[in-house]
Formats: C-alpha cells, structure tokens, sequence
C-alpha cells in the first residue's frame, strides 16, 4: 500500500449502501448482515477465506461419501493438514468442503476435529467442536458404516456425558478411553484403514509408546510416505528414547516441507540427543515456512503461536552453537514484531513474551551486561513475571560487572516481591531458583566462597530437577550445573567442576558451555585424553561460532588441540552451509500491501500510490445501518489531532457508489474521513474482507506504513474499537522506522544484531 509523501494514512474502507446491508429501519439489523456467519456463532470464528492447493503438505487420503469429486480433494487436503497439526487451515478446506456440499456429514466431523484442541482444554474452540460433532450426527445415516464410526468416536470423546461428568468436572479419561475403543473396533472391521491407525495412534501417543510404535509400524508397511506415521513417531518418543525417531525426523521434513510445524517437531528430537546443527536447520526452516506463510495469508506474528515458540527456541539452538549474533537478532524479531490487545494478552507463550525472555537469556548467557543494563534493550511490562525476571536479570549483571552495591539492590528487589507470590503459585519453584541461585553467587562475589558454592549447588539442583521432565526450550535461562561448575574451578576445584559440567551434559548433551568447562577441568586435572575428547566435540559443535567467542577462547587457552568430532547419535549436516533460502525469508517484514483500487465521491480514480510516504490506517466496515461501524467511524474521527501528529491519513472505502459516497460524507460531517468506492467488492477480497464461503463483507482494519507495507490487521465480524491500540502501534511504526533508518545509515544492513531493530 502507498500513501502520499512523508505522512501517515489512516485508511477506513467503508462499505455504505452495501447489498447484503438492509436499509435503515427501526428493526434492528440481522447478525449475519453485520459481517457474522448466517450458520452462528461456531462459524464467526476461523478462516473466512477458501482455501487454495496447498504444496508440501504430505499425502493422506481419507476416502468420504461425496457426490463432487472436488469435495474429495479438499478433504483430503484438510486431512493432511490435521496430521501435521495445521487446525487452522485444515479447517478452511473442511468449510469449502461445507460449501460445495452443504449437508456433507464428514465434512462436519473434519471441522470438530480442527477446532477441537483436545479433550482437556478448556477453551472455547472445545464448545465449537461440539457444534460441529452435533451437526456430523445428524448426518451420519447418510455415510458408509467405516465413516459413521469415525463420527461416533468423536462423539464419545467431544460431547460430554452429564451421567458421566458430574459436579462439573469433566471425566477425560474415561471420554478418552470411549473414544479410542470406537477407533479399535474401526482397525478390527477394517484392516486396510491407515487413517483409522493413524487417529489411534495420535492417541496413544506417550502413554503406551511401544504399542504405539507397532501401529505407526503397521501404517508405514503400508504407506512408508504417511505424514502422520511419522509425526506421531517423533511426539511419541519425545523425551523417552529419542534416538527411536531420529528416521522419522529426516522423513518427515523431506516429505512435508510446506508446513512450519513439520519442520519444527524433528528439532525437538534433535535438540535432545545434542544434534545443534540438525536441531538449528530444523527450527531456521520452521519459521522461514511461518513467515512465508503469514506473507502469503496476510496474517501476524501475533495470529501464529507457532512462529514464536519456533523463533525463541532456534535462538535457544544458536546460543548453543556460540552464534549469539544470530540469537539476539532472532529474539529482537520477537520483541519488534506487531502486537495485538487480544492475541498478545498470554504473558508466557506470546511472541512478544518469548522475545523478551529469549533476549534477555542470550545476553545473560554471552555476558553482554551493559546491554542487558540498558533501559531501552528490553521492554519490561508490568507484570509478576516480568518484574522478578527484571530484577534477577539486572542482578546478574550487576554482579558480572563487580559492581556490589546495585546487585544488592536488584537482589532486595526480587527478594521484595515474594510477597505476591500467593498470586503467582505457578512461578514458585522458578523465582525460588532464581532467588538462591543470586544469594549464591552474591556469596561467592563477597568472598564466602564456601557458603556461595553451597547456594549453587541447591540452586543447580532445583534447576536440573524443573527441567529435566521437559524442557523446550528450557526456561531457566541459564544452566545452573555449568555456572556452578564454573564456580569450581575458579575456587581452583578442578576435579568437582568436572562433575558438575557432565551433570550438565546429563541435562543438556553437547551443551558448548560444559564442554568448555570441561576441557578446562581435565586440563587441570591433567587427564589430557578426557581435556582431548572434551575438545573434540567442543569444536564440532562450535565450529560455525561467533569469531573471538570468550567461551571458546577460555578451552583453546588449555594448549589442548583435537580435530572436531561429531559424537550425536546421527550423521548431522553443517548448519551455516546448508541453503534455507527456499523455505522463506530469514526476517519478518511488513508485507507489500494488496492493491487497493478505488473511486472517490467525484468518480476519480484512488490508489495507495497517492499516499506513499505516509502510514496507512485502513478500516472496512458495514454501512451507516451497522451502528458498531457507526461508533468506530466517529471514534477515530475524534482522534483527528492524532492522526495529524503522526503523520496519518483517514480514508473510508466502501461498497457504495461515489454517489452514495458523496451522500455519506455529509453525514460524516467534520470526521477526517475521504469516502472511497469499492462496488465490486475487488479491494475488499484482496484485503481479506470478505468471506467467500458465505459472500458476505467482513470488518477489517489495517495499518499500512510509509512504504506500503502492511504492518497490522484485524478482520472478521467485529469492528476493532481500540482507538488508543491503533494510535500507540502508529507511535511504534514510526519509532521502528526511524531505527531502521539509524541501522542503515550507520552500519547498512551488515550486522543482524542491529539490523533486527
């Protein structure tokens, strides 16, 4: 999108006059005409647009009753798409399956499974599920007997037994347990029924793992190429004998290239088993999928959990590697990238969250204390995890400079906040870690060497204790067996340092920061062959390192020399050497905008051309007869010294003729409003306010920048009404702009850690 020099537009694109609006009465307007679904509200939710044939997704044909073959081939789409895990779009191919087929039984059954995230979790998508199930039954006499028990053992575990869950509590186990007995009964009556192996598989997943190694087995006899066979062979050995899945892993990449998760899974096997340069390619390739993805579907870090647990967790594998450049320009994405006062709410799995713990145990970890000190490095909010993390964090640095005093300060701070813990029961264990991992090391900065290395010690063992069951990435930002395996050996304690970095490496193998250590320990020792073995594998896994990394430099002091040697269980390429261009982009950008096309209230012709060089504001909605897009309109209308101050125009597209345009700018009075023509509905499509699956228009509003890049969007049946959001993201645009600036003038686009800002 393109906006007029050096200012910023505020777009709202207005659909007045629309056909599907009804004229204004004294009755009120139905929901449906206000941009919500005419099926309810279990479809108000989810992809409003079709789908479209989806490349490297894997194959996994799930045959259905159905008299349009084209209904066969979006289900089988939405099938594979199940099996890797992508609810999202597996449920816009299950709708336009709905679409094409209207009272199509399995087509309902696929979209219960899509939304429904499990029998355990408690959030509205469950209440969806169960719509969706209700609706399969109803039209289950009209499928095969092989597919009316697929509707039926969903039934048994989606729809809940007021016999059976009492008190409100809800009996999963036992839903759990109905549900598998339907799909054994579908594997004994059908024998060639991969998909019937593959859901039974899916749920039994690490609970009975060699049983369900022998389904997944079963499966692969018969189709070696099934997406799911092997992504639940990687969930199922997860923890528990990874190397079991280390085959599954290259498959399953090679085979479904297209979807981020597919990528992402095999990195937790190899991040395991210490397998850095595999894990690193796996979870690089992971987000570039995401970011082409959110590209291609107009859609946010914000929209994606996905993208930011791949992101924070390849920064993790890159701290692992000694590449803390990279990691820091990876968590700065987290932290830049776009918000949103719905989806960035969940202070723990948010990117932004992630982001800001990401940096903030990257810098800890490579020892850069001014910046960690700096005020502007890490945005800190106002909350419990963020204030101890906060003080812990600058406690740190305080110490690793020398500098006594302020770390006693910071400490007292964390100490002070104990008080809200009553609040906070889920940080318990973790901000006690913290809390004697900091009194250890104040301890041992003091001089009490005796009393500090005693406080390590149980901190380092409370930290192996929470992270041992399962940790990805870990979440304690550092490993406390290696610091205290540092501790050892500057209180001149080889022989206990080397304990305690292989119990590091029990928790973390391959780890860079125990192998250091242990060369250094056995060199002290005077065990040369065990400094040499230490070296060895130090170097292959730090072979693509940062240039001069002090850590590194610290073991090569010893004299000790090796040649790299890989010791992972499986044959691993060279990370820095393998070509990831072909997944997507290395970083998240705002995305050239759709073309926008329309027509003023004098018939003349408008485009984002005519607004380059400010940022764009674009809002669609319903009509004068919607009174929720009334009230928005006149919301931002009263924001009009804002909208000045930065830079930002106010233009109103809609479905209306210019005539009806004209007419309407009279009741818009005063608002800074331009009323722009979008009859066809072109624009609308493009920005994805439109929903094709019922060819009704949708609420949109979008914020475009300087270049006519979009940099933030909401559609579906709502209006956004956070007027103040919209006017601190415009604040945030210009301020990331004007960094951008910064980096290119000063250093060009040659330093990532920069460059991510």
């Amino acid at each position: 999108m393109h906006v007029p020099s050096a200012s910023c537009v505020c777009i709202l694109a207005v659909t007045l006059g629309a056909p599907l609006v009804a004229a204004q009465t004294s009755s009120p307007v139905p929901a449906y005409k206000l941009g919500h679904s005419f099926h309810g509200e279990s479809f108000d939710s989810g992809p409003r647009q079709k789908p479209w044939e989806m490349a490297g997704i894997g194959d996994a044909h799930f045959p259905i009753t159905t008299k349009n073959p084209e209904v066969q081939k979006w289900f089988d789409q939405g099938n594979a798409l199940l099996h890797s895990f992508w609810f999202y779009e597996a449920e816009r191919a299950f709708r336009w399956c709905l679409k094409l087929e209207p009272d199509n039984a399995m087509a309902y059954w696929g979209l219960a499974r899509a939304v429904e995230e499990g029998p355990r979790s408690s959030s509205p998508e469950v209440d969806r599920a169960a719509e969706f199930i209700r609706e399969a039954a109803k039209r289950k006499d009209r499928v095969s007997e092989r597919e009316r028990l697929f509707i039926e053992a969903s039934e048994a575990e989606i729809l809940r037994d007021p016999l059976l869950d009492k008190d409100g509590e809800v009996n999963y186990e036992e839903h759990s347990r109905r549900y598998k007995k339907v799909l054994e009964t579908l594997c004994l009556r059908y024998p060639d029924d991969v998909e019937a192996r593959a859901l039974l598989a899916l749920a039994n997943m690490g609970s009975s793992r060699y049983g369900t190694e022998l389904i997944i087995r079963e499966i692969l006899s018969r189709q070696p190429n099934h997406p799911g066979a092997h992504h639940y062979r990687i969930h199922n050995w997860d923890y528990h004998q990874p190397e079991q899945a280390l085959e599954s892993c290259r498959k399953y990449t090679e085979l479904v290239p297209g979807i981020g998760h597919a990528q992402h899974m095999p990195g937790h096997i190899y991040s395991i088993v210490g397998m850095w340069h595999e894990a690193a390619i796996s979870m690089d390739a992971a987000t570039r999928v995401e970011k082409r993805y959110m590209k291609d579907s107009l859609t946010f870090p914000f929209n994606n959990w996905n993208y930011g647990h791949n992101l924070n967790y390849l920064s993790y594998i890159q701290e692992q590697l000694g590449m803390p450049r990279a990691a820091i320009f990876n968590s700065r994405q987290l932290i830049d990238a776009p918000l949103d006062p719905k989806h960035n709410g969940d202070e723990t799995y948010s990117a932004h969250s992630v982001g800001i713990r990401s940096l903030a145990r990257a810098l800890t970890k490579y020892e850069h204390w001014d910046e960690l000190l700096d005020a502007k490095t890490i945005p800190w909010r106002d909350i419990f995890l963020d204030k101890i993390n906060k003080a812990y964090f600058e406690a740190r640095a305080y110490l690793g400079k020398g500098d006594l005093q302020k770390a006693s300060k910071s400490i007292s701070e964390h100490a002070a906040l104990k008080k809200d813990m009553d609040k906070n029961k889920d940080e318990e264990e973790y901000y006690a870690t913290q809390a004697q991992e900091l009194k250890g090391r104040y301890a041992l900065a003091s001089g009490e060497t005796i009393e500090g290395l005693g406080l390590l010690a149980d901190a380092a063992k409370r930290e192996f204790d929470m992270q041992r069951g399962y940790a990805d990435p870990p979440f304690y930002p550092q490993a406390l067996y290696s610091s205290l395996g540092e501790a050892y050996l500057d209180a001149k304690s080889p022989m206990l340092a080397a304990q305690a970095f292989d119990k590091a490496l029990e928790l973390t193998h391959n780890d860079l920061f125990a192998l250091s250590g242990l060369v250094r320990a056995y060199a002290a020792l005077g065990e040369k062959a065990k400094a040499e073995d230490a070296m060895a594998r130090l170097l292959f896994v730090g072979s693509d390192a940062d240039a001069g990394l002090p850590i590194l430099q610290k073991a090569k002091a010893t004299g000790i020399t090796a040649a790299p040697r890989d010791s992972s269980p499986a044959p691993e390429r060279n990370y820095a050497l393998t070509s990831l261009e072909r997944f997507g982009p290395n970083r998240w950008e705002p995305y050239e905008a759709p073309k926008l096309d329309v027509r003023d209230a004098q018939g003349k012709r408008v485009t984002l051309e005519d607004y380059r060089g400010k940022n764009v504001l674009l809002i669609f909605y319903l009509g004068t007869e919607c009174p929720h897009c009334m009230r928005q309109l006149h919301d931002i209308g009263g924001k009009k010294a804002d909208w000045e101050r930065l830079n930002t125009a106010v233009l109103a597209v809609s479905s209306a003729t210019p005539a009806k345009n004209a007419a309407a700018v009279k009741e818009f009075g005063d608002l800074p409003v331009r009323a722009l023509s979008d009859d066809k509905f072109e624009s609308a499509r493009r920005f994805h306010s439109y929903d094709d699956f019922e060819d009704i228009e949708l609420h949109s509003t979008i914020l475009i920048d300087t270049k006519g890049r979009v940099y933030w969007g909401q559609m579906g049946g709502d209006p956004f009404s956070d007027t103040a959001f919209l006017i601190k993201q415009l604040e945030r645009m210009n301020e990331l702009r004007n960094q951008e600036a910064e980096v290119r003038s000063e250093n060009g686009a040659s330093n990532p850690t920069l460059a991510a800002r």
